[in-house]
């Protein structure tokens, strides 16, 4: 079975955020957007470059709704060690969370055999709790933040007009199509 338009699975884990240890279920993703944003660990070299990127937008994220959890299999006690440490990680404003059994990562499929790590992979789920968009990349490959956020408004924009699709590059405020049999051949 593929993961898009899949249900998030149950998960129970413990987060840093906002200097705090906080226990978060699948029951705090439910009723609005959600970014699941796994890296493989921290104290690394192309991760905070990530989480950094991520957090650079997370205001505006939060403005359209959507809350964001880094996931990595590192303790929550480890993200607050790297949080506390680091000038680019000690920017994040979202969750941190530890899923140091794997069991979140695992549920979406991107542990990596063998390794305990998770893969750099990019989940988006909307209110209903179902996956909407997926990225994964290569070890050496980082993810842009600003194509998540054109994404994510993509992702919402088809949720408020059924009926609609955006295209390929698609930004906010473009046209959108609405599939027919008078379009097809015609693009």
């Amino acid at each position: 079975m593929g993961i898009i338009n899949s249900e998030l699975k149950p998960f129970n884990a413990t987060a840093f955020k906002h200097g705090e240890f906080v226990e978060i279920s699948e029951a705090d993703v439910k009723g609005k957007w959600s970014v699941f944003f796994f890296y493989p660990a921290d104290f690394t070299f192309v991760c905070p470059t990530e989480l950094g990127d991520v957090a650079d937008k997370y205001e505006e994220l939060q403005k359209m709704g959507v809350e964001v959890f880094s996931v990595s299999t590192d303790t929550h006690f480890t993200h607050k060690a790297w949080h506390d440490s680091s000038e680019t990680i000690g920017k994040i404003q979202y969750y941190m969370v530890g899923d140091q059994n794997g069991s979140i990562t695992n549920n979406f499929g991107v542990m990596r055999e063998g390794q305990g790590l998770a893969d750099r992979a990019t989940f988006l789920i909307d209110p209903d709790g179902i996956i909407q968009a997926v990225e994964i990349t290569a070890e050496g490959v980082g993810r842009d933040a600003s194509e998540l956020m054109r994404r994510v408004k993509a992702a919402q924009y088809v949720r408020k007009h059924p009926g609609e699709v955006c295209p390929a590059k698609w930004k906010e405020g473009e046209e959108t199509l609405s599939p027919s049999l008078d379009l097809v051949g015609k693009i």
